[in-house]
């Protein structure tokens, strides 16, 4: 009797599954209007009024674990690795094991993995040669609901991250495609706050397709920065597109700006980690942190979801060392060979240059951040997310 009924739960299990899986789900992605809230979360929690995403490009669990010795000498000094919630996040496309930018942050903001090189687009496309349909992101829901949205990027803010979140394009590399995006948006009056660097090849791609950052400025009446003090203070929706841009300063001034809302906001801020140069990685990575830490003590963590993630991780490990020592010795000389192999050996750390497959951390503390455990797709952050705020995915683009 117990053999048959076991037969019978695991036949109706398997009905149900068949029923409610769609392919597409079965690889990680989250189907609209579905929670893949993880087994036990408790049933009740806190409501976000806002949220905001800090996405470290590259930062892996060996990179927040060098960062922290090279900072402070000792492992678990990082701010963030103090929070009380953690996951790991895979971060495949839907044909490869390793990610990029592109689909990995593409995977968080729309709940859709795709392919490397693509943005924002179903994996129906093809990098360079043919659209996916259009997935829509965490920041157009937000824009649809009357949320102020802010992006802040230390890299070009027309690359892979930061264009993710506002925009939809079949090739990461279509700069004069993607940018313009943020000026003629699908949802609400677009991103209100819009900070990184990339100017010149930005720039390069507008004019090759005929227009520039004055005509765009000019045709929606938004003027295009070249730097953060070049924006006025009384500028309440300011686009800086700048040579470098100062990620703390412009992450205090978008969150400023941002806390003004009546509905709430959304901000979404990357800073690079990649440690190809590493001792610039780690420091990338101690520098974000003292910033999230900044950052926490300005918001009300009771009505504020706070996480820290990568997109995809990277080839770094620290394999020797002794406490009361530089665990980066030998990279001075490294760097004054110019050397360029793919393989860097210092004394106490290895770096192979590449983006790697494992999961990435996922660390949260306020409202919501409970939602934040076990392992899980990547897919899976746009639906704490959107449960954080208490949205439901609609059907279609």
């Amino acid at each position: 009797m117990i053999n048959l009924k076991t037969r019978l739960l695991a036949s109706a299990l398997a009905a149900a599954v068949l029923a409610g899986l769609t392919p597409s789900v079965a690889v990680g992605q989250t189907a609209p209007g579905t929670s893949v809230a993880q087994a036990g979360a408790p049933a009740e929690q806190p409501r976000a009024r806002n949220v905001i995403l800090f996405l470290a490009d590259a930062a892996g669990v060996s990179t927040l674990h060098a960062a922290s010795v090279m900072a402070y000498g000792e492992p678990l000094r990082l701010h963030i690795q103090q929070w009380p919630n953690l996951g790991l996040s895979e971060t495949s496309p839907v044909d490869n094991f390793v990610s990029d930018s592109a689909n990995g942050m593409s995977s968080i903001m729309t709940g859709v993995k795709t392919r490397n090189g693509v943005i924002s687009q179903s994996p129906t496309a093809v990098r360079g040669q043919q659209d996916g349909e259009p997935t829509r992101t965490l920041l157009e829901y937000a824009e649809a609901r009357g949320l102020l949205t802010g992006v802040v990027s230390s890299q070009s803010i027309a690359d892979a991250t930061p264009a993710a979140t506002y925009a939809h394009s079949n090739d990461r590399g279509k700069w004069g495609e993607i940018f313009p995006q943020a000026f003629t948006p699908r949802f609400g009056d677009g991103v209100d706050v819009l900070f990184g660097a990339g100017r010149a090849r930005i720039g390069e791609q507008l004019t090759a397709r005929g227009t520039s950052f004055d005509a765009l400025s000019q045709a929606h009446d938004r003027p295009i920065y070249d730097s953060l003090d070049a924006a006025p203070q009384g500028n309440r929706r300011p686009v800086v597109v700048a040579d470098r841009i100062d990620v703390a300063a412009a992450s205090l001034r978008a969150l400023e700006l941002l806390q003004q809302s009546p509905e709430g906001y959304l901000l979404v801020i990357e800073w690079d980690a990649h440690t190809d140069d590493a001792r610039k990685g780690l420091q990338n990575v101690a520098d974000f942190d003292r910033l999230i830490r900044e950052i926490e003590s300005r918001v009300d963590l009771n009505d504020t979801l706070l996480i820290f993630t990568a997109d995809h991780s990277f080839g770094l490990q620290i394999d020797g060392g002794r406490r009361g020592e530089d665990v980066m010795q030998g990279y001075d000389a490294w760097k004054a060979s110019g050397a360029d192999d793919d393989l860097v050996r210092l004394e106490h750390v290895m770096v192979n240059r590449t983006h790697t497959a494992e999961e990435v951390p996922v660390l949260a503390i306020g409202a919501g951040s409970d939602r934040v455990r076990g392992y899980f797709p990547n897919t899976h952050l746009f639906r704490i997310m959107m449960d954080a705020y208490g949205w439901s995915a609609t059907g279609g683009q």
